[in-house]
């Protein structure tokens, strides 16, 4: 990723140094951001067991923080024996991580055809949003298992 020296250090200090982000003070446009609002979005973490630089758990964090988002849209996975720049790099990644990531793709499309008919919109979108809102009113079809076998 190509990011400014300033918005890296920005990031750092706003989500790690002051842990604005995790505590639910940080703002976007004066408007405080709330990661529970997140519903609707699958959310997979992957760590490396041996990470020097963000702890183990730091990642997997965000399921707490995205908390309504369903577990049937929820993966964390710590790969084992790789540090921080170990995940993304090397055979490993494409042997181990990158097989996991794809299931957890697949998976999340079958839950969403199994979910068709099943959504209903939240509220009616404002005339600037591009989509609308919806609620799963009915639990995923079971496809999951699949997945947690993989990952194992």
């Amino acid at each position: 990723m190509d990011l400014t020296a300033e918005f890296y250090l920005q990031t750092i200090d706003t989500v790690f140094v002051r842990h604005a982000l995790p505590e639910g003070r940080m703002t976007y446009r004066g408007r405080k951001i709330d990661l529970s609002s997140i519903r609707h979005v699958a959310l997979m973490t992957v760590e490396g067991e041996k990470d020097d630089i963000s702890g183990v758990g730091q990642t997997e964090a965000a399921h707490r923080l995205c908390s309504q988002i369903p577990s049937s849209m929820r993966v964390h996975y710590v790969q084992p024996n790789v540090g921080h720049y170990g995940v993304f790099n090397g055979s490993r990644f494409a042997t181990e991580i990158a097989p996991r990531i794809q299931a957890f793709i697949q998976d999340q499309k079958t839950n969403r055809s199994c979910w068709q008919g099943q959504f209903r919109p939240a509220r009616q979108p404002r005339a600037s949003s591009a989509t609308a809102s919806c609620v799963k009113s009915e639990p995923a079809c079971g496809t999951r298992e699949r997945l947690v076998r993989a990952s194992n």
